[in-house]
């Protein structure tokens, strides 16, 4: 089983600001030096919750290439692409050219998106979004994996006669990661992508939950299966979790989600549980986001490894 890190683009505990790029690269450097397999950003352009000022966040294919030349060992991922931000085919080239800079290390995770206020804000259109995705994946995959000359006309999308040239360096295409929740995605998930990821999950009662689901949507299936992880360690300032409102929207954060919480011999456990429940790569969004974090996560990591 792989264990990877969310790389923050955002800083939640202060509204307005965000990491700068040194730190975010040395975040990265370190989780890759600590032995973490991967490393994982986000995609949004803001973030704006119940009249509270706007939450800024980097945008994430920008600081992906970027993350591609600054690490040398550890996968590279988005958790994940919201689909309806770029064109579907440009986003392949995109994907391509940044598997190229890492030299075959990009895993592509895409989802179909969720924040209306940022498609408000940046005029991008947030009407049928699952419908979008389902075009996109029938563009993304071919181009990618297939290495095929595409042609499609959709609802919401058309392009013609389209390839990607020149190929990036694995004749295997570009890993294809879905997120997925609800039956219609998960679907998707079985029918087009190598990897299936779920969020946010906590002990692995909460995996199995959301792996029933997955099973029973989609039957029969090869795909890989995966889980973005909350880990809140309140001994180093981490804040126990309230209890889930099922109500809010779904937010990139450990609010509105479970959490693996305990000792250090607890939350080892419920990895181990993770494995044997077939996960194959489990990513974890740290509480606090701290080296300090980190530095025990990985601690960690090595005992189940």
């Amino acid at each position: 089983m792989k264990f990877g890190v969310a790389i923050m683009l955002v800083d939640a505990a202060n509204r307005g600001t965000a990491p700068r790029y040194t730190d975010i690269k040395d975040m990265a450097q370190r989780a890759e030096a600590a032995g973490f397999d991967s490393i994982w950003l986000y995609d949004h352009l803001l973030y704006r919750f119940g009249g509270e000022p706007t939450l800024g966040i980097w945008e994430c294919w920008s600081m992906l290439a970027a993350l591609a030349e600054a690490t040398e060992r550890v996968e590279i991922g988005t958790l994940v692409i919201c689909n309806s931000f770029r064109n579907p085919a440009l986003l392949a080239k995109m994907a391509e050219t940044v598997d190229e800079i890492s030299d075959g290390r990009l895993v592509l995770g895409i989802g179909a998106g969720w924040n209306k206020p940022e498609y408000d804000a940046f005029g991008i259109p947030f009407e049928h979004i699952r419908s979008r995705f389902e075009e996109a994946v029938q563009i993304i995959k071919p181009l990618l994996k297939e290495r095929r000359l595409v042609n499609f006309d959709g609802a919401h999308y058309a392009v013609r006669n389209c390839e990607i040239a020149p190929p990036g360096p694995r004749p295997s295409g570009v890993p294809l990661m879905i997120g997925a929740m609800g039956p219609r995605m998960m679907r998707l998930a079985a029918q087009h992508a190598d990897i299936w990821n779920v969020c946010y999950t906590g002990d692995a009662d909460s995996f199995a939950a959301h792996l029933a689901r997955f099973k029973d949507a989609c039957h029969l299936n090869t795909v890989t299966f995966t889980a973005l992880a909350n880990v809140t360690f309140t001994d180093l300032g981490g804040a126990p979790p309230p209890p889930i409102d099922d109500d809010l929207p779904l937010p990139d954060s450990a609010l509105n989600a479970p959490t693996l919480i305990g000792s250090d011999d607890e939350i080892a456990h419920e990895l181990t549980r993770y494995r044997e429940l077939g996960a194959a790569h489990v990513m974890f969004q740290l509480q606090p986001y701290s080296v300090e974090s980190l530095d025990r996560l990985a601690g960690i990591v090595a005992r189940v490894k």
